[in-house]
């Protein structure tokens, strides 16, 4: 009941007149960045929070976050209209909802996609606003050793549950680690990476690094890459939305799924793009049409998108509720919260009860205002794509260096993300994760002083980390979760050499 009671107090916080403002703003931009392709949801809050530093904090984070929701929704209109997907995660979504557009369903497909996204956003907060608060009662028993077992496990879990090949995941992360150790040593005081430079002293700030990894790297490839937009018109009306409607109900058991699988690559650090593969795969093998998937079955666009959007909500319980992201955009959210003063993990449920729940009672609010948004305005949406890149890009990039140079006011911030933005064009190159590097940033010094303190604490002894039972259960769980496929791969070989 107390947490009805927050629920509804949250509602009253996020129902204020300006918070209603910035969440329909926040809304639309994030359909706008979503729709472009090369943007997303962790560039959008990226280039844009400096925007947000004169607003109340809670106001701030539902603007970034109703940018992620409608970035989200914004990814499926390139998917199902041009057969470009706006979002990483909206690649599954082109299988079958191109195919149904050249088939003159256009409408029906964005209907079920826009539908599936909200069905899956609304299950993933349900889910936060009943098991949030237990993690974060539970947490508040977390010392310096059970800290960094938390960090440990979102390491290992990127490392030994993501797609990517280990070896990049882990020289990423690397990378990301010595960039967080550069500046001032929070325990002994001594420089570090400095070189001389007093630009350097306080490190390197979390906001520059991201605008150019994000918003600078993504800029630089689409150029190379001549990105030019084709696609055709699409038109919902109250027909088409209420006939899609009536059809959905068909698929509640493929919705359910993929809400599971969604929430569950959202906890762990797998994040909405596996989660959609994932989702698609295993309907396709189970639907009793699933030979007719890839030939525009609107199955085949419920599945990728219920999952995508369940896996980017869940993603902000890890956040809210241990200081752990679980996806890119969520680490680009707990780095604002830094930068106001808040401090994500189980003490914020306690000190910022206002904050939270009007957090959470914008997520409810949000998502409900992004499917109103992006059925009535898809046309007006999908016009943006008319605009030649070459117009788009430059107005990216101006935006990227006010947002840079607003930080602190230096040039040499804009330098900085000038460098961090080469760094992103490299790594997507070379075909290395981001999102590793990412949170490295802005994980590494936490874990780092979490790691150091343990061992002061215990005489310099790694036995601190196995020292009770929950602490050992986290570090086994990451050791689990870091050898995952190891162990896969022995358990499918001993069965191959028993059968």
């Amino acid at each position: 009941m107390e947490e009805l009671a927050n629920l509804f107090h949250g509602f009253a916080v996020a129902l204020q007149p300006f918070n209603i403002i910035v969440m329909i703003l926040g809304i639309v931009l994030g359909v706008i960045i979503g729709v472009l392709p090369g943007l997303g949801g962790a560039n959008g809050v990226a280039i844009l929070l400096p925007l947000t530093f004169s607003m109340p904090p809670t106001s701030a984070i539902i603007m970034l976050s109703c940018i992620y929701w409608g970035a989200l929704f914004g990814g499926a209109i390139t998917s199902i209209l041009f057969n470009i997907p706006g979002e990483p995660w909206s690649v599954a979504t082109t299988f079958d909802g191109y195919p149904m557009a050249q088939q003159g369903k256009a409408g029906e497909a964005l209907t079920a996609a826009f539908t599936s996204s909200f069905v899956g956003a609304l299950f993933a907060v349900i889910m936060i606003t009943l098991v949030a608060p237990l993690v974060a009662s539970f947490a508040l028993q977390f010392g310096p050793a059970e800290k960094f077992a938390v960090y440990f496990l979102a390491f290992c879990s990127f490392v030994g549950l993501s797609k990517e090949p280990p070896f990049k995941t882990v020289a990423a992360m690397m990378i990301g680690f010595a960039l967080a150790a550069v500046g001032l040593d929070s325990i002994t005081g001594q420089l570090r990476l400095t070189f001389g430079v007093t630009e350097l002293l306080n490190g390197f700030d979390f906001l520059i690094a991201v605008i150019g990894l994000f918003g600078i790297g993504e800029i630089l490839l689409t150029m190379e890459e001549g990105l030019s937009f084709r696609g055709g018109n699409a038109k919902i009306n109250l027909r088409v939305v209420l006939h899609t409607w009536k059809e959905m109900p068909a698929y509640w058991l493929t919705s359910l799924r993929s809400c599971l699988i969604g929430c569950w690559m959202g906890i762990t650090p797998a994040g909405a793009t596996p989660a959609s593969f994932m989702s698609y795969g295993i309907a396709k093998r189970l639907s009793k049409r699933g030979k007719k998937f890839g030939h525009g079955e609107i199955e085949g666009v419920v599945a990728p998108e219920t999952a995508a959007h369940a896996a980017g909500t869940a993603a902000l319980l890890p956040m809210l509720s241990l200081g752990v992201p679980g996806s890119p955009t969520a680490a680009v959210l707990l780095g604002g919260l830094l930068i106001w003063g808040l401090q994500p993990g189980p003490m914020l449920f306690v000190e910022q009860k206002e904050f939270v729940w009007g957090l959470i009672a914008s997520m409810y609010l949000g998502n409900l205002v992004g499917l109103l948004v992006v059925l009535t305005c898809v046309p007006i949406f999908a016009a943006i794509l008319r605009i030649p890149f070459s117009i788009i890009a430059p107005l990216i990039l101006v935006l990227c260096a006010i947002g840079a140079y607003s930080v602190h006011s230096s040039t040499f911030d804009v330098v900085l993300m000038l460098v961090f933005g080469v760094l992103g064009y490299l790594f997507k190159k070379c075909g290395y994760p981001l999102a590793p590097l990412v949170l490295a940033i802005v994980l590494g010094d936490k874990a780092e002083e979490a790691f150091r303190q343990s061992l002061l604490g215990s005489q310099g002894s790694l036995a601190v980390f196995f020292s009770n039972g929950l602490v050992g259960t986290i570090m086994v769980l990451g050791l689990i979760a870091l050898f995952w496929s190891a162990i896969q791969e022995g358990y499918s070989r001993l069965r191959a050499a028993t059968a």
